[in-house]
C-alpha cells in the first residue's frame, strides 16, 4: 500500500506543468502620482503648473488591441481661466504585446483650429543603441512628436504663453505615461492527470470481496443461543394499607370537592353584574321630511290657544335697559329742573 502511494504522488507532480502567461498593463496610480494626484474632478483628473500655466490631465484610457498589446489614449487640457474657454489635447499610443512601443500620435485643438501631427511610428531605423533599443525607440518617438507639433502650431501664429508651451506639456505626459506601462509576467499552474501504466502496481487490481468478515466470538463462551427474555406483563395495582376504624366511618371526601367551591357557592364574594343601560325613549315629537332632500325635519311642539287660563308659554322677560330707564326719568323731570334755572337767573340778574 505504502509503494503504490509513492507511485501515485510521483506520477502527480510529474504530471504538473508551470505556464506563464505575460501582458502589458498600465499603472494608472503610479502615472497619477508623478503628475501630483488625482485630486481634480473627484479623483479623475490632476492639475499641475508648467511654465506658468495651468494644465489638467485625465485617467487614461486603456483597451486592448487585436495584436495583444494596447492601446492608451490620454485627454489633457490647457486651462486659461473663467473667461476663456480651455484647449484641448490628446495623446494616442500603441504598445505591442512585448511591451515595445508601436506607434504615438497627438492633436490639438484651439478655439475651433485643430492640428494633428503626423503618424510617429517606432520602426527598426529609429533605434541607434544596441544596449536598449526599446528605450532609444520610445525617445525618438516623443521626440518627433513634439517637434511635428511645434512646428504646425507656429504656423498658426499663436503667441499666448500658454498655447505656446501646450507640446512641451504633451512630451511632459508622453515620458511619464511611458514609464507607468510595465510588462508583467502571471504565472498559472495547471495540474494534468496521467493514468499510470499497466504494469504499474497502482494499476493492480484486487479480487472484490463483498462478504463481510465473521463477527468475533468469545472462546471462554460456547457459541449457543440465549433464550429469549420473557415477554413482559402488565404492571400489578399497588396495594394500600386498610383504613382504621374512623377513617372507614367517615371517609375522606375532600379529593372529590373542587378547591374554589366555596368561592363559587359564596355569592358575597362574586362580583356583582352591571346594571344595563335604560332604553332610549321613543321619540314622540311630530316630524315631517323634505321633499327636495329626504331628510327628515323636526316640527315644533305647538299647543292650542286658551284664553281663559294663563298662557303655556312664558312672554319674554322686559329688554329695557339700565340707560334707557335713566333717559325715561331724565326727560319727566327735566322740565321742572329748567324752570328753576330760568328763576335763578332772573333773581340775580334783578339783583
Amino acid at each position: 500500500m505504502t509503494l503504490m502511494n509513492r507511485s501515485l504522488l510521483l506520477i502527480t507532480l510529474a504530471g504538473t506543468m508551470a505556464s506563464a502567461h505575460a501582458e502589458v498593463v498600465v499603472d494608472i496610480e503610479a502615472f497619477g502620482k508623478s503628475l501630483g494626484g488625482w485630486l481634480a474632478r473627484k479623483g479623475k483628473a490632476a492639475e499641475y503648473e508648467m511654465s506658468e500655466a495651468d494644465y489638467r490631465t485625465y485617467q487614461p484610457e486603456v483597451s486592448p488591441s487585436p495584436d495583444g498589446g494596447i492601446f492608451v489614449s490620454v485627454r489633457i487640457d490647457h486651462c486659461r481661466g473663467f473667461f476663456a474657454s480651455d484647449d484641448h489635447a490628446s495623446l494616442e499610443l500603441s504598445f505591442a504585446p512585448n511591451g515595445d512601443l508601436v506607434s504615438a500620435q497627438s492633436s490639438l485643438a484651439l478655439q475651433g483650429r485643430t492640428i494633428t501631427s503626423e503618424l510617429i511610428k517606432g520602426g527598426a531605423s529609429a533605434t541607434t543603441s544596441v544596449a536598449a533599443p526599446q528605450i532609444d525607440r520610445a525617445v525618438k518617438v516623443g521626440t518627433d512628436l513634439v517637434a511635428d507639433l511645434s512646428s504646425k502650431l507656429l504656423r498658426e501664429k499663436v503667441v499666448e504663453p500658454g498655447r505656446v508651451s501646450f507640446p512641451a506639456a504633451i512630451r511632459h505626459n508622453y515620458n511619464l505615461l511611458y514609464q507607468a506601462v510595465k510588462y508583467q509576467t502571471k504565472p498559472e499552474v495547471t495540474a494534468t492527470t496521467s493514468t499510470p501504466p499497466a504494469g504499474s502496481p497502482a494499476t493492480a487490481t484486487t479480487p472484490a470481496n463483498n462478504t463481510p468478515p465473521p463477527a468475533a466470538t468469545n472462546p471462554a463462551q460456547p457459541n449457543s443461543t440465549a433464550p429469549p427474555p420473557p415477554a413482559s406483563t402488565p404492571p400489578s395495582p399497588p396495594t394500600t394499607s386498610p383504613p382504621n376504624g374512623n377513617e372507614a366511618a367517615a371517609p375522606n371526601k375532600d379529593h372529590l370537592v373542587p378547591t374554589n367551591k366555596a368561592a363559587k357557592d359564596d355569592p358575597a364574594k362574586s362580583p356583582p353584574a352591571a346594571p344595563k343601560p335604560p332604553p332610549a325613549p321613543a321619540s314622540t315629537a311630530p316630524t315631517t321630511t323634505d321633499a327636495a332632500t329626504g331628510k327628515t325635519i323636526p316640527l315644533p311642539d305647538i299647543k292650542a290657544y286658551n284664553p281663559s287660563g294663563a298662557p303655556s308659554t312664558p312672554l319674554p322677560a322686559s329688554t329695557a335697559s339700565k340707560s334707557e330707564k335713566e333717559k325715561s326719568l331724565l326727560m319727566e323731570h327735566g322740565g321742572e329742573m329748567l324752570k328753576l334755572a330760568r328763576d335763578v337767573v332772573k333773581t340775580t340778574a334783578a339783583q
